[in-house]
């Protein structure tokens, strides 16, 4: 595919738009970040003075063309601007998630072979310096915040600003190298390495190039009307695609501004304050604030919760109709109205969504209760289907033809495609490179033509054009009687009840289908206090009666609306069971990006799946699980194992054989 006019007319890296943006846009906020409850701001003439400074500090310290630097922390605007300044001397930035385990962390920086790491603070200085011994070709470690760090040995540990210090110093001896190496950088040049999210394996690094990011975001800004005028907050993992097309790619394209949180805690008060005009969030955060928002009510007088149950019902009438612009009744908008400003209007500003003019949510299926609720409420939250190996994008919802039970079409310069197995293919200029290190996972998962098998099952709708994804292709199954069985449309009906966290559906090959549970500790504590039950610690009250009564009827109520559904109505919940804990990311259990790994979660819990589809009432088991500080140990647990009533369903269709 030829190289875009854009590309040719020297925008052709992500450094070369920050050198655009430092003169379009010089005196325009580009980063914000509070800092001790004061928000401080960078224009995009400061960003570019500091990414240089970096740059020629890099290039001090001795980095190379090709070199790869680890990029570990939370959302910090000088880690962002490390990932621009390492673009901008030829380097390659890996991204980390922060929360990862010392040895997660030495897997990645071992198998892309980084040389230089970029870290937020101890914690991750003390990281990496555990794996250090691993890691034979690593030389230099900067760090951003020095508390703590004083006494280390720093041959090979160097503060942030006395890098930026000495790239200043070296100013005049280093400038025409940094120029040089700037000028080299085109559309083919590596732009980021970023690692997948591991579901099913090891974690492979997704080469991207300048060409895949800045199409994408070329695309995707021009699609929604993304300008310099928005303004985004930046608090997903820095090592998710998700967040690096927005908060980098989008935004150096636009010239829009980036506000960092302080931290995960304030992240809901620092929404409010921001409140952005175009907004991010997978599906887990909006589930969390809904969470949030029935608990409220719950608290809530009795007029209250009247009046909110009401104008809601309403809402969900006619909101969705009115946001699209579609026809509705004078009375009926009138009522609206008055909704949005005793309810919507107040509730949106609560959650820092009242300026939201684009939405969305992606990286897991939504529910379609939980996505209809936003909605309802006037905020234009859209679905974005894409991989890390599409840069993003695959398909989109345009304005006015949203819908919860499809993904979108597909976004611009995307093409798809479905495979007689169902699964769906697509090509696009956001296409990864490759696989680093390893060619046969890429001639495996993308051809010779670019066509990239998704590993997702689904159909295009006709005559919409509309792509409408069953599940994973590995996880949609037949149940014994040759219906469908697809987990995730039901566990995500489960985790619109604000008491379920999780969800984890099995039945491929059986005769019917069982579940895991885990509650939500802050909704169920919340109406445990309300009820006047003692309970110590997570493993006692998923263990209560009360509230194992509690989800077998939002169990019961999901069966009912299960069955409504004719090709799916054989995944009804026969029996289930309450974890004794939550699943974690530390134990193995769910990707950092919280996915859930079905087939280690098969094996590390196969006493428990056994007891159900056995009969057993209780079931007693051990599960080794990792503490804060990193340390192994064991919790014992008696569960309880419960039978949800099913319904039955006329004329139900069955797959074919």
């Amino acid at each position: 595919m030829a190289q875009s006019s854009q590309a040719t007319e020297g925008l052709a890296s992500i450094p070369a738009l920050l050198q655009r943006n430092a003169t379009r846009f010089a005196d325009k906020p580009a980063y914000r970040e509070k800092e001790f409850g004061i928000w401080q701001t960078w224009t995009w003439a400061d960003v570019k003075r500091e990414v240089d400074d970096l740059a020629l500090g890099l290039i001090n310290l001795g980095v190379n063309e090709g070199d790869f630097i680890a990029i570990i922390g939370a959302n910090r605007p000088h880690l962002y601007w490390s990932m621009v300044a390492a673009q901008s001397v030829g380097a390659i930035p890996v991204p980390v998630y922060n929360d990862s385990a010392a040895e997660e962390m030495a897997y990645v920086l071992e198998h892309c072979g980084a040389r230089f790491a970029i870290v937020e603070d101890q914690e991750q200085v003390d990281k990496v310096i555990d794996v250090q011994d691993r890691l034979h070709q690593f030389e230099h470690m900067i760090y951003l915040d020095p508390r703590g760090l004083r006494k280390y040995d720093h041959h090979m540990l160097h503060q942030f600003s006395h890098v930026q210090e000495q790239g200043r110093a070296a100013r005049d001896e280093f400038t025409p190298d940094l120029e040089a190496r700037r000028a080299k950088l085109d559309y083919k040049s590596t732009c980021v390495m970023l690692y997948t999210s591991g579901t099913t394996g090891k974690p492979k690094g997704v080469v991207l190039s300048n060409r895949n990011i800045i199409e994408s975001a070329k695309n995707s800004c021009e699609f929604d009307k993304l300008g310099a005028g928005e303004e985004v907050l930046a608090y997903l993992p820095m090592a998710w695609v998700g967040d690096f097309i927005f908060s980098i790619g989008q935004a150096y394209w636009s010239g829009f501004c980036v506000n960092c949180p302080e931290n995960p805690e304030t992240m809901m008060t620092d929404l409010r304050e921001i409140g952005p005009s175009y907004f991010f969030a997978p599906p887990r955060v909006f589930e969390g604030m809904l969470t949030n928002v029935m608990i409220r009510m719950e608290d809530a007088s009795r007029m209250k919760k009247r009046m909110f149950d009401r104008y809601m019902a309403h809402a969900r009438k006619v909101g969705p109709a009115i946001l699209d612009g579609k026809p509705v009744g004078m009375m009926d908008r009138l009522k609206y109205a008055l909704g949005n400003m005793f309810i919507y209007g107040p509730l949106k500003n609560t959650l820092g969504l009242t300026n939201v003019r684009v939405g969305y949510t992606a990286g897991e299926a939504i529910g379609p209760e939980i996505f209809a609720f936003y909605r309802s409420l006037g905020i234009n939250l859209k679905q974005l289907y894409g991989q890390t190996e599409a840069s993003v994008f695959i398909t989109v919802h345009p304005d006015g033809e949203v819908r919860d039970d499809t993904v979108g079409i597909p976004a611009p310069g995307v093409e798809l495609k479905i495979a007689e197995s169902g699964e769906v293919f697509y090509r696009s200029p956001g296409v990864f490179e490759e696989y680093y290190k390893n060619p046969e996972s890429t001639a495996s998962t993308k051809d010779a033509e670019g066509w990239v098998a998704t590993g997702d099952a689904g159909f295009i709708e006709p005559g919409t054009g509309h792509l409408r994804i069953i599940d994973r292709a590995k996880d949609v199954g037949k149940m014994a009687d040759g219906s469908l069985f697809a987990p995730k449309y039901v566990e995500n009906k489960l985790k619109f009840y604000p008491n379920v966290l999780e969800a984890v559906v099995f039945g491929n090959g059986r005769d019917r289908c069982c579940a895991f549970i885990n509650i939500d500790l802050q909704a169920v504590g919340n109406w445990a206090e309300r009820n006047n039950i003692a309970y110590s610690s997570y493993q006692e009250l998923a263990g209560h009666p009360r509230v194992l009564d509690m989800v077998q009827g939002h169990v019961e109520e999901v069966n009912a609306s299960v069955a409504q559904d004719e090709m799916l109505s054989g995944c009804q919940i026969h029996r289930f069971l309450i974890l004794h804990k939550e699943l974690d990311a530390d134990d193995g259990e769910m990707t950092r990006t919280r996915k859930v790994r079905r087939r280690i979660i098969e094996e590390k819990f196969h006493d428990l799946i056994t007891g159900l589809y056995d009969g057993s009432e209780k079931v007693s088991t051990k599960t080794e699980v990792t503490y804060e500080d990193g340390r192994k140990g064991y919790i014992s647990a008696t569960l309880s194992l419960r039978d949800a009533k099913v319904y039955e369903v006329a004329n139900r269709k069955v797959a074919a054989e």
